[in-house]
């Protein structure tokens, strides 16, 4: 069975910028398909960026141009670089199969954007 640990958030202010990392354990990890998601208070949780095990790469519209997902396969990791950060980003930032969830989530990483 595939463990999760997502890491890299924190405060930053409107504008700024922050690496997460999502460590996955398991062999089977390089076959999957994988996603970030992200849930604000309130709000339903919500696929953001998305990578194959090509490494072909989808975003939602909301952070097209500012997000970038990427893999490193060799280490088991998943990464999103997130800049021009915006308020509305701020949420708990989870990875998972992805589009289709398939694993136990993680403990997430919280992100808050903030002046």
């Amino acid at each position: 069975q595939v463990q999760l640990v997502e890491s890299g958030g924190g405060l930053v202010q409107p504008g700024g910028s922050l690496r997460l990392s999502c460590a996955a354990s398991g062999s089977i990890f390089s076959i999957l398909n994988m996603g970030w998601y992200r849930q604000a208070p309130g709000k339903q949780r919500e696929l953001v960026a998305a990578i194959t095990i090509s490494g072909s790469t989808n975003y939602a519209d909301s952070v097209k141009g500012r997000f970038t997902v990427s893999r490193d396969n060799a280490q088991k990791t998943v990464y999103l670089q997130m800049n021009t950060l915006k308020p509305e980003d701020t949420a708990v930032y989870y990875c998972n199969t992805a589009p289709t969830v398939r694993l136990t989530w993680g403990q997430g990483t919280q992100v808050t954007v903030s002046s």
